[in-house]
């Protein structure tokens, strides 16, 4: 499908340039679309301009028949929308091949999350005693504290510290400015990260950074690493459940619900642009209180 292929980078630099598209969602957006240009290259469609309804159809039964949670088509899908009415937009196509292929419900499962016992186990499994711990500390800390995603702690700058006021300035999905506050808690690890450690791991590599936190040689901490130094910890914990980063940021907005937060403030700490994004961890407090209730009264 080379008159297809012609137009993804096309497509992708409009979204970087237009739209400020993170480089994580572009790289998804590049991967499901070859995918799809895949399958109508095994199944020999060669026009763009001859592609149905029925197609589309094909490729989701050809995804479901893959065992993809519907989360996953879901997102194939969204990000074949906009392709395609980009395409259209632009002159390519004279018709949306996919305005009438509807979108399979996605299963709302709720988030795992990390009990107050369970944190603080977590939170205390650091080694205070050495440069990495006190910065592992910091880091762990600053996903509990903030409920920051995973790409945003990465992203994060030293200038983006606010600790005289104990905020956070954070540049979400879509380049979306907000300011988080911080825990005291959070606080007094970062300053020590800052006071004790930074300046150490930057003396490594010889040259200043703008990047808060920084591996054993002085530069910026990438997500991978900050994946492993969690999954080091979860081991620790023993937990027989799949915990990340993310969970963190479950834990986070969780706690907060469970002891009184407005769900559109929690809107706010999180970055969703829809309500409905948050309003899952409304559904999931009901379920422990639910839980807490059956095993707890005696007549349950």
């Amino acid at each position: 499908m080379p008159n297809i292929e012609n137009h993804v980078d096309e497509f992708l630099t409009h979204l970087r340039v237009n739209q400020n598209y993170s480089e994580h969602t572009l790289e998804s957006y590049g991967l499901d679309l070859r995918q799809f240009i895949e399958f109508l290259t095994a199944k020999n469609y060669s026009d763009m301009e001859a592609l149905n309804y029925l197609v589309f159809r094909s490729y989701l039964a050809d995804l479901k028949a893959n065992n993809l949670a519907r989360t996953t088509i879901a997102r194939k899908l969204s990000c074949l929308r906009s392709f395609f009415k980009f395409l259209c937009r632009q002159g390519y196509l004279a018709q949306n091949p996919l305005l009438s292929v509807a979108t399979p419900k996605r299963e709302r499962k709720l988030p795992e999350f990390l009990y107050l016992e369970e944190l603080n186990q977590l939170l205390s499994l650091p080694d205070g005693n050495t440069p990495l711990g006190i910065r592992d500390q910091a880091i762990l800390e600053l996903f509990y504290s903030s409920g920051l995603r995973l790409q945003e702690v990465v992203n994060l700058q030293v200038a983006n510290l606010d600790m005289s006021r104990g905020y956070v300035k954070v540049f979400g999905k879509g380049s979306k400015e907000r300011i988080v506050p911080l825990g005291g808690a959070a606080r007094r690890s970062i300053e020590r990260y800052l006071n004790e450690v930074r300046p150490q791991l930057i003396a490594k590599n010889g040259k200043e950074t703008k990047a808060l936190f920084l591996n054993y040689q002085g530069t910026r901490l990438s997500g991978r690493s900050i994946q492993r130094l969690f999954s080091k910890y979860i081991k620790q914990l023993a937990l027989d459940r799949k915990i990340s980063p993310h969970t963190l940021r479950h834990t986070f907005a969780t706690h907060l619900l469970e002891n009184g937060a407005d769900l559109r403030v929690v809107q706010e700490l999180l970055g969703h642009v829809d309500l409905s994004s948050t309003q899952i961890y409304t559904h999931l407090t009901k379920e422990r209180i639910r839980a807490v209730y059956l095993k707890s009264h005696p007549r349950a």
